[in-house]
C-alpha cells in the first residue's frame, strides 16, 4: 500500500530517509493510528486486487466501480503515508471513509448477483470487516 506513489528507480533515497523528518516531529499516537489503519487497508487492497483481476470485473461495470472506489480511497492516502504525515493521512481518511463504506456496501449488495463462489463471498466478508475496523479506528481517535 505504501508504494502507490512509487518513486522512480533512479531515486537514491530510501523510504526511511524520506519519512524520517516528518516522523521525528510527529505525534506518536497519530503515527501508531496511521500504521494500524494502513494495516487494515492491506486487506482492502487484497480484495481490490482480487476484484480487479476477476473475469467478472471485465463484464460488470458495477463491480469495476467497486474496485475503483477502493483504489481511490487508498490512492488518496498514499502520499501522506509515504511522507509519514500521519495528521494529514488521518484527516484524508476521515474525509473519504464515507466513499469507502459506500463502495463496500455496493459490493455486498451486488456480490450474490456477480458470483456466489466462496471467493466472492469471503471477499465481501473480508472487505466488510476491514472497513468496519478502519471506520471504528477513525471514529475512536478523533
Amino acid at each position: 500500500m505504501s508504494n502507490l506513489n512509487s518513486q522512480s528507480e533512479t531515486d537514491d533515497e530510501s523510504d526511511d530517509d524520506i519519512a524520517s523528518p516528518q516522523l521525528a516531529n510527529a505525534d506518536p499516537i497519530a503515527i501508531a493510528l496511521m500504521n494500524e489503519v494502513d494495516g487494515w487497508i492491506s486487506h482492502v487492497w487484497m480484495v481490490r486486487a482480487f476484484l480487479k483481476h476477476s473475469d467478472e470485473a471485465t463484464d460488470d461495470e458495477e463491480l469495476a466501480d467497486v474496485h475503483r472506489g477502493l483504489y481511490d480511497f487508498m490512492l488518496a492516502l498514499g502520499p501522506s503515508l509515504d511522507s509519514g504525515d500521519a495528521v494529514r493521512y488521518l484527516r484524508i481518511a476521515r474525509k473519504k471513509i464515507g466513499k469507502l463504506k459506500a463502495a463496500t456496501e455496493s459490493f455486498r449488495e451486488i456480490q450474490p448477483e456477480v458470483s456466489g463462489h466462496m471467493n466472492f463471498r469471503m471477499a465481501a466478508k473480508s472487505l466488510t470487516l476491514a472497513v468496519q475496523r478502519i471506520d471504528e479506528l477513525l471514529q475512536e481517535n478523533t
